[in-house]
């Protein structure tokens, strides 16, 4: 993928998937000090949003609070079960690109009616229902995406959570930010091999593994927007323990980082099955595998990359219309 060949560069998806570099190194950790502020004094954070703007954002960052045992207590839900929830001892941390987001306004606005005093949005917009409602909002630098599927606000996003945890651990992403936009620019433009996307061509169902991270689960989801075919999410070694029962001859399994040790048990479960392995990891694996550029503690985003950069092949090998799926619609982008 890249864009000085017209096949990518005339899809409003593909330059803000590669808008994305800029995004990372463009990125001011200070966007996120109110937030820190908030969490500090209450000691715990829910993330809440729908869709993109929640899933690899807060659970990235879950993931994190518990690897580094900061103190603050980090959740995520949906909003509409988050409105069953006692939070009076929780920052709450509202996601919505549109600012407009039906179930995200109703937690909001329930927040607000309860006197709630540490709850706050993040959009791409100013000026929103959401900022009108929340104690205060933060605007992404990245700016509105044309394209319905999402993708360097979800980048923005997940920084802007992360960098809380990073934050609270004491540590700081400063530093780490234009080696890692190096990072996410291979990965955008490295070469997928064709078995790979005659393979997922071919399948009924592409299937993502990997761990609860926000990574394979926000793929499966992009799998639907940008290539029209049907997907599904396996967490950790879900795949291992019963789904090849109704895979079918033919269909694929992307195995974000594999557990080397359960190469084994991928090769007797998929073999059995008919079903193809390819892995994305930072290293060459028994199965086909695109090997991506080491990343530290921020690969989940070179991960993302990657797997963003293997679904347009996708969609462009079958001559999709990336930026208009047929019934898929962005809320302030319905037209």
């Amino acid at each position: 993928m890249n864009l000085k060949d017209q096949k990518y560069a005339q899809y409003h998806l593909v330059q803000e998937m590669m808008d994305t570099v800029e995004t990372i190194r463009k990125f001011n950790p200070a966007d996120a000090d109110f937030i820190v502020d908030s969490a500090r004094k209450t000691g715990h954070i829910l993330f809440s949003g729908e869709g993109s703007s929640r899933i690899m954002p807060a659970k990235n960052a879950i993931r994190k609070a518990l690897r580094w045992g900061i103190p603050t207590i980090a959740h995520t839900e949906g909003s509409h079960q988050a409105c069953e929830y006692d939070l009076k001892g929780y920052t709450v941390l509202l996601d919505s690109n549109s600012g407009r987001t039906k179930e995200t306004l109703t937690l909001a606005k329930k927040l607000k009616a309860e006197g709630h005093e540490e709850f706050f949005g993040v959009t791409a917009n100013p000026g929103t229902p959401l900022e009108e409602v929340c104690i205060r909002t933060h605007v992404l630098k990245c700016g509105w995406e044309q394209a319905v599927a999402a993708t360097k606000s979800v980048v923005e996003q997940t920084l802007l959570f992360e960098t809380v945890i990073w934050k609270l651990a004491g540590k700081d992403i400063a530093p780490e930010l234009d080696a890692l936009a190096a990072k996410a620019e291979e990965a955008l433009t490295l070469r997928i091999p064709a078995e790979v996307v005659d393979w997922a061509r071919k399948a009924r169902t592409i299937y993502f593994a990997g761990l609860n991270d926000g990574v394979t689960e926000e793929l499966t989801l992009k799998t639907n927007e940008i290539t029209r075919r049907k997907s599904d999410f396996l967490e950790g070694t879900y795949a291992l323990h019963g789904p090849e029962e109704v895979m079918e001859d033919g269909d694929i399994v992307f195995v974000v980082a594999p557990v080397e040790s359960e190469y084994e048990k991928y090769k007797a479960v998929f073999s059995g099955a008919n079903v193809h392995v390819v892995a994305i990891d930072t290293k060459p694996t028994p199965f086909t595998t695109v090997v991506v550029p080491e990343a530290g503690d921020l690969q989940a985003y070179v991960f993302l990359c990657a797997g963003w950069n293997v679904l347009v092949e996708i969609a462009s090998a079958d001559g999709i219309n990336l930026d208009k799926p047929k019934r898929a619609r962005k809320v302030g982008n319905e037209a």
